[in-house]
C-alpha cells in the first residue's frame, strides 16, 4: 500500500533482535494509532474474589460469566497488526452483537504446551525441528512456563511444565525419530497436561509432518476436547510437496488447520526446513501480540450447549483490508 496524505502508514516493528532481518513477518503498527497509545499505569494491589489477569501485572475483578476470546489481526502480506483499540472490534455470540467490557492488547504470561513428532518420518527433519523448538522457547517471557509432549507410536510427557529453558532444550536433543505417528494422543494428553497451568492465557504449539496413524483417541474425540478446554494451538507443519506417500501424510494439512482455526490459532506449512527457526519465532510473537476482549454474553442459560462466536474489525481508515483470527466458539457452563 502506497501512503497517501490521507492514510496511517504502516510501520514495521522488530519484537525479536537476533532474528528481525530474518523474519519476513514483522509486527506492523498504524502510525495514527501508535501516536495515541500511552504508557500503562503502575500496577494496583489484586482484588478479592475471582480475577483474570489482562493488562500485565494489573488483575481486574470480573464475574465468572464473563467470557473471554483472544483475537489476532494480521495484514494480506500475514503481518501482526498491533495498535488497535476498543471501538475497531465487534464481537458476535450465535448472530447477537456482544458489548465489550474488557479490552487488553498488553503481553501477558503465558502457559505453553509443545507437543513434538518423534515417528520415523521425521528422521531427516529431526535436527532443524528441535532447533525451532528450541528457537520457540528462547523467545519467552520470564513469567512463561513451558511443557513439552513428544509422540511417535505413544504419546509420552517429556517435561511438566517448568521456567527452565536450558532443561527442556537438554531432554529435546537426547531422543531420536522411530515408529508411527500417535498425534491425537499427542494432542489428547497436551490439553491434558493444561489443566495444572497457572497462567489464564494458555497454548499448544504442534510441531508435525503428518497425520495420525496410531492413535487411542479418535479424531472426534480430540476435536471434541479441543473445543471443550481454553487452549489456543498452533501448529508447524512439515508436509511434503506432494502431500506425502500414505493417505494420513495426505490429510495432515487439513487436519492441522482445522484444530488451530477452531482455537483461533494457525497452522503454518514449512517446505524448507532452514525457515523453521524463523517460523517458530513467528508464532511466538503472534502469542504475545494479541487481542483480548472481555464480554457477558446476553444469552445468559446455563444450558451447557454451543455458542458460536464472531469478531469482526472495524478499522481505522486508510488501512488494507486486515485478518482477524480467533476462536470460534464456546460451551456454556451447564446447570
Amino acid at each position: 500500500m502506497r501512503p497517501g496524505t490521507n492514510q496511517p502508514r504502516l510501520r514495521r516493528v522488530s519484537l525479536i533482535a537476533c532474528t528481525a532481518l530474518a523474519i519476513a513477518s514483522a509486527v506492523v503498527v498504524p502510525n495514527s494509532i501508535a501516536a495515541q497509545e500511552a504508557p500503562a499505569g503502575p500496577a494496583s494491589p489484586p482484588p478479592s474474589g475471582d480475577s483474570v489477569i489482562l493488562r500485565k501485572g494489573q488483575p481486574i475483578r470480573t464475574e465468572t460469566d464473563l467470557t473471554l476470546v483472544g483475537a489476532s489481526v494480521t495484514d494480506p502480506m500475514g503481518r501482526l497488526v498491533t495498535g488497535l483499540e476498543q471501538e475497531n472490534f465487534r464481537i458476535f455470540e450465535d448472530g447477537m452483537e456482544q458489548e465489550i467490557l474488557r479490552f487488553s492488547s498488553e503481553d501477558v504470561p503465558v502457559s505453553i504446551g509443545v507437543i513434538f513428532d518423534m515417528s520415523g518420518s521425521m528422521a531427516d527433519k529431526i535436527d532443524k525441528s528441535k532447533q525451532a523448538a528450541v528457537q520457540f522457547f528462547r523467545t519467552a517471557n520470564p513469567q512463561d512456563e513451558f511443557f513439552l509432549v513428544d509422540f511417535n507410536d505413544r504419546a509420552q510427557l517429556v517435561s511438566a511444565f517448568t521456567g527452565s529453558v536450558d532443561d527442556l532444550q537438554n531432554r529435546l536433543m537426547y531422543t531420536g525419530a522411530h515408529g508411527l505417528t500417535a498425534l491425537y494422543d499427542g494432542v489428547y494428553l497436551g490439553l491434558s497436561q493444561m489443566r495444572g497451568a497457572h497462567n489464564t492465557k494458555k497454548a499448544l504449539l504442534i510441531i508435525s509432518d503428518g497425520g495420525d496413524n496410531h492413535s487411542r483417541y479418535s479424531e472426534t474425540e480430540v476435536r471434541k476436547f479441543v473445543r471443550e478446554a481454553d487452549v489456543q494451538i498452533y501448529a508447524i507443519g512439515l508436509f511434503e510437496p506432494d502431500g506425502g506417500p500414505t493417505p494420513e501424510e495426505r490429510q495432515g494439512p487439513g487436519l492441522l488447520a482445522d484444530l488451530t482455526a477452531m482455537t483461533g490459532g494457525r497452522a503454518f506449512a514449512v517446505q524448507n526446513l532452514n525457515q523453521l527457526p524463523d517460523v517458530a519465532s513467528k508464532i511466538s510473537m503472534e502469542l504475545r501480540n494479541q487481542y483480548v476482549l472481555g464480554y457477558r454474553p446476553s444469552n445468559r442459560a446455563h444450558d451447557g450447549k454451543w455458542r458460536k462466536i464472531k469478531v469482526k474489525l472495524r478499522p481505522p481508515k486508510g488501512l488494507p483490508p486486515l485478518t482477524v483470527s480467533a476462536k470460534t466458539g464456546y460451551f456454556a457452563p451447564g446447570h
